[in-house]
């Protein structure tokens, strides 16, 4: 049996027809997931996985039990609940004005271009942020079930400090407290939250091993507002830069860093640290670099960006040593 050419011509004018709608769907597919991974701002999403990897160390390290799965579960669930505050994070900084005011853009402050060029929508992002949290809470109380109740109540806690960060009807930076939210929410709570999912217990040394990572974080927040501060200001955003100028602020942010490595030594002094936790000393040397930077050039604002650099990779250093630390400590004894 024959086919004319006709029904050839037919059938490669459909398959050409379906192969050029498959590649504008999976382009357009791809675009919007390149443009999500930006709004969430994976990249950083090591603020989240640092603490509850210390968590998790602290665990084997006191109790010698690690279950890998209970770690990527707990892991997971605080980077989904750390991408919602991101999103939710930029659409109150869009609602309020601040983002479209900011003329000190840099890869480390001033949000996410999207809501501003129209990318996405408001309504967009803001949905966006409360799945990220659904999700988060999902796995929260997946956790819950397997390991105890607990976890949903340090969830709660997380998530009531993320979105009430920068939400209009609490606003905890304005307030002057948002750096101790961030730095006690990504500090000692992500630890206890990591700690209880594998243990199935919450102890005093879980929340003060975080102590550390959660002032570095902390500063991380501290150091990106230096730039961001006329812009803060405006929208009414009274964060501890904006309270007390760039002079004051770099003064503390160089005592600030230096607390950080006082309390590493000072949990190995109570014995929440074990002695081998004191590699993560070693990053005070990329600390003070920083420090110098922004006390010297903290009114030239582009000239902090090394700073900005440094304080990520002095977070991320401190936090894997810890964790090194912490295991090696009961795999040499």
């Amino acid at each position: 049996m024959s086919i004319s050419p006709h029904k050839n011509e037919n059938i490669l004018s459909r398959v050409t027809l379906q192969n050029s709608a498959g590649r504008v769907i999976i382009a357009f597919v791809s675009t919007r997931l390149r443009i999500w991974i930006k709004e969430v701002r994976a990249p950083f999403f090591t603020a989240a996985i640092v603490p509850s990897a210390i968590g998790a160390a602290l665990a084997w390290h006191d109790r010698e039990t690690f279950d890998l799965f209970l770690f990527v579960l707990a892991t997971l669930g605080v980077v989904l609940t750390h991408a919602g505050a991101n999103v939710v994070n930029d659409y109150f900084d869009y609602r309020n004005g601040s983002d479209r005011v900011n003329k000190n853009k840099s890869p480390f402050n001033g949000g996410s271009p999207f809501l501003i060029d129209g990318t996405l929508a408001p309504k967009q992002v803001y949905r966006g942020a409360l799945i990220l949290f659904a999700l988060g809470g999902m796995i929260g109380l997946a956790l819950s079930y397997l390991v105890s109740s607990l976890i949903m109540v340090l969830w709660v806690i997380g998530v009531f400090l993320a979105y009430c960060y920068t939400s209009p009807k609490v606003n905890l930076a304005a307030l002057g407290l948002g750096e101790i939210a961030a730095g006690f929410g990504f500090g000692p709570l992500i630890v206890a939250w990591s700690y209880l999912a594998q243990t199935g217990t919450l102890t005093l040394s879980a929340f003060l091993g975080g102590i550390p990572i959660g002032l570095l974080i902390a500063l991380v927040l501290f150091i990106n507002e230096f730039p961001d501060m006329e812009a803060d200001r405006y929208a009414g955003k009274n964060h501890w830069v904006v309270r007390v100028g760039l002079a004051r602020a770099s003064v503390w942010y160089a005592i600030l860093m230096g607390m950080v490595f006082v309390s590493i030594v000072s949990l190995w002094i109570v014995r929440v640290y074990p002695e081998w936790a004191l590699i993560a000393l070693i990053p005070a040397i990329v600390a003070a670099g920083a420090a110098r930077i922004v006390t010297s050039k903290h009114v030239r604002i582009a000239e902090i960006l090394p700073a900005q650099a440094k304080t990520i990779q002095t977070h991320l250093i401190t936090g894997l040593l810890i964790c090194l630390g912490l295991v090696l400590s009961r795999i040499t004894l």
